[in-house]
């Protein structure tokens, strides 16, 4: 059988110059194969996938949020103060509108179609933290995806949590003050501020067993939301990746600590103007609406209930069924060739000569061999994370020197 391709053809497609007939015919199929954007098999208890390219399979989903946590791990202080600012206000931005679009609809539609109308509106505040760009403590409860994976430490994670969660609170108490000072509560003959009053006093009346159960409930949709947003490759299939989980999170009534940072705040300001409390009628049970009562009724309650949604029902699971064992494995040997060859000049040469041969013994897929052999830093750093640069400086030099 013949060489499939001649000198010139393989250098051009990033392949050994030396290989015998079959080692060339298995790395032309794998490369052929990644050109046509063919998706890597996922495990059997996935629905299947399409191999256009238009969004991530679940495993690469699970690998994308790895690297995501890295990324938002090594944020400076200012870095997250402000775009955790920006997403309390984006949450902010999705709450007024909810409470605007829904105040007096209940009377003419019915509640269940109320509440589904108002889920809809208020999905804007996280379409506009992923696409704009912001830190948003619910959705980085995904992080302990990149501390079980090993990326990232406990103390980063937690360092994110932290400075994000208050900036979020800025955020939303800054839009809170913009809103009430705008006189927006009084449309609709204080029908917006009579519902902001009634949404607020229900939030502090919450016990400590609801408010956890529905913080628990409403983070597991939140990061699914997330988790469709990374899968999706372009704005369009974001946008649904992420309307659905959020539309479902609020029409069933589940609790956002982000979003009661606005929400509850609003009512407490409202609380103090007279006319309000005439016009609405609700005198009588705002006893309760306290800023005590909202952060030991709700606030606290709610946050734990979100970190355990998102955190360990969807980053905690996904990771032991997509990252746990046979992932890491993978990416051990890939490293283990990596160090191999950085250390004995014989093996990147016997690597680059007869590729196939030099990986046998190692738990190596087609494209991971192919990969290596022709130096492919990018898919690469997909399966292992980040490179060091020395490592990316030294692969190109050496299995450039050896090829030529």
């Amino acid at each position: 059988m013949a060489m499939q391709y001649g000198e010139e053809q393989r250098a051009t497609k990033g392949l050994p110059i030396n290989v015998t007939v079959e080692e060339e015919q298995e790395i032309v199929g794998v490369v052929e194969a990644t050109e046509e954007g063919e998706e890597e098999p996922v495990p059997d208890i996935s629905w299947p996938v399409a191999g256009d390219g238009w969004f991530r399979a679940p495993k690469e989903i699970a690998a994308e949020v790895v690297k995501i946590s890295e990324t938002k791990s090594r944020l400076c202080i200012l870095s997250m103060l402000m775009l955790g600012m920006l997403a309390g206000v984006y949450v902010g931005f999705g709450a007024e509108l909810c409470t605007m679009v829904t105040h007096d609809l209940s009377q003419h539609l019915g509640i269940g179609f109320t509440r589904f109308l108002g889920g809809s509106v208020f999905s804007v505040g996280l379409v506009l933290v992923i696409l704009a760009g912001s830190e948003l403590f619910t959705g980085n409860c995904l992080i302990l995806m990149g501390v079980l994976s090993g990326k990232v430490t406990i103390n980063a994670m937690l360092r994110n949590w932290c400075f994000v969660y208050f900036a979020n609170f800025a955020g939303s108490l800054l839009l809170v003050s913009i809103v009430y000072h705008s006189g927006l509560w009084e449309i609709g003959n204080f029908g917006v501020s009579g519902a902001a009053l009634a949404t607020a006093v229900e939030k502090v009346n919450l016990s400590f067993t609801e408010a956890f159960c529905r913080g628990i409930g409403c983070n597991w949709l939140v990061c699914l939301a997330v988790w469709l947003a990374v899968a999706g490759k372009d704005s369009i299939s974001k946008i649904l990746g992420i309307y659905f989980p959020i539309m479902a999170f609020v029409a069933v009534g589940f609790e956002h600590s982000i979003a009661n940072m606005f929400f509850v705040p609003m009512g407490l300001l409202l609380k103090g103007n007279s006319v309000v409390l005439t016009a609405s009628g609700l005198t009588e049970v705002l006893g309760d609406l306290t800023w005590l009562n909202f952060l030991t009724r709700n606030l606290v309650p709610v946050t734990l209930g979100n970190i355990v949604g998102g955190a360990f029902f969807v980053g905690g699971i996904y990771y032991l069924v997509y990252l746990r064992g046979g992932s890491t494995m993978s990416e051990k040997a890939v490293m283990e060739v990596l160090e191999r060859a950085a250390q004995y000049n014989q093996f990147i040469a016997e690597l680059t000569e007869h590729g196939s041969k030099a990986l046998e013994g190692y738990d190596l897929s087609s494209q991971e061999k192919a990969a290596l052999i022709s130096g492919d830093i990018q898919w690469i750093e997909k399966r292992v994370g980040s490179l060091t640069e020395t490592q990316k400086t030294w692969l190109n030099c050496r299995l450039q020197q050896e090829r030529w």
